[in-house]
């Protein structure tokens, strides 16, 4: 009998997950970042800003440059990000100018995020393009990676 097909959202968090655990292993914030189109993966990335000494290389930033590079276009239509952590303002701003169709993410981020938290970009009046959010998922395994990263550096 055929196994059923995993789903791409699934897939996507999975390669997510595997940029936020190889960004650890590098000693960046383990945060990481999909970009897909119709079922396809166009970018992945993980947090390099350490790395790269770059504030802006958020695993979302490097995603979204990829991806635009790959598309040959600024915009991302039809395009969904998949991120283990909430983003930050910057990155949510990124988000919204690539006009992102819709956004998926692991944990909430209470400090620093942008769309749930803090500023909600998205509901402010002058936000261009607000994508679809689809927070929490995969939640606890991303706040866990999160808190054991953070747990060993102390």
């Amino acid at each position: 009998m055929p196994q059923p097909k995993p789903s791409p959202a699934l897939d996507a968090m999975a390669l997510a997950f595997d940029e936020a655990k190889a960004a650890a292993l590098r000693g960046e914030v383990p945060v990481g970042a999909v970009v897909m189109r119709d079922g396809t993966v166009l970018a992945s990335a993980g947090n390099r800003t350490l790395e790269l000494r770059d504030p802006t290389a958020h695993a979302e930033m490097l995603a979204l440059r990829l991806a635009c590079e790959a598309t040959g276009s600024e915009r991302l239509i039809g395009c969904d990000l998949y991120v283990t952590l909430e983003p930050c303002p910057m990155c949510a701003a990124a988000i919204s100018f690539a006009r992102i169709r819709r956004l998926y993410f692991g944990a909430g981020d209470p400090k620093g995020g942008a769309v749930e938290n803090g500023v909600r970009l998205y509901e402010s009046p002058t936000c261009h393009h607000a994508p679809e959010i689809y927070g929490g998922l995969r939640e606890s395994e991303a706040a866990t990676l999160l808190r054991d990263f953070f747990r060993d550096r102390r």
